[in-house]
């Protein structure tokens, strides 16, 4: 499956329209850390294009919410490491993070959300002028961004050998080169 068609497929099954941009974030920071790993970022994009493919058919039973997208994907032919690491992403189910991919997504996932709300209460809502240092202000704020899964975030330190830092940078800046399609 090629991105237009992962594109097409979160288009027929999404109708939230943050959600999709959700996807989008999560599609981009994806894509830079497979760069940074030297990894395959057409299946690292894809993985977080489609991760939460199933959000609104299972919002209402987390229980089920990654295992109904992995087996959308499966049946779609994707790459088994793709539908493992959309079935590993809901941290409810406990499961292993069994490659590169799967950790990434894991500890991606929550941070594309502190960084749109952080975002969100600048001045100008303007995602190109959120500063690394404003999002690890925020990350240390508990009532900030509630969602936003602080330890999940944290675990890239020892999951991906990334400062925190770091991995705020990389993520900031890929989100920052599609602020347009962000609507940020």
């Amino acid at each position: 499956m090629d991105r237009q068609q992962a594109f097409e497929l979160i288009n027929q099954n999404l109708t939230n329209k943050n959600l999709i941009k959700h996807c989008l974030a999560v599609e981009a920071v994806m894509k830079s850390l497979a760069e940074y790993f030297q990894e395959d970022q057409a299946s690292w994009g894809l993985a977080g294009l489609l991760h939460d493919i199933d959000y609104e058919q299972t919002k209402d039973d987390p229980a089920r919410h990654s295992l109904i997208g992995a087996e959308m994907l499966q049946k779609a032919g994707l790459d088994e490491e793709i539908c493992q690491a959309v079935k590993t992403h809901n941290e409810t189910h406990g499961l292993e993070l069994a490659s590169r991919m799967a950790k990434a997504l894991f500890v991606t996932d929550p941070l594309t959300g502190l960084i749109v709300a952080s975002t969100l209460v600048l001045p100008s809502k303007k995602i190109r002028d959120l500063t690394v240092e404003n999002v690890m202000n925020r990350l240390k704020e508990k009532g900030f961004a509630r969602g936003a899964n602080r330890e999940i975030i944290q675990r890239c330190t020892y999951l991906l050998d990334l400062s925190l830092e770091k991995f705020v940078n990389l993520s900031l800046q890929s989100m920052q080169r599609i602020d347009e399609d962000l609507g940020l």
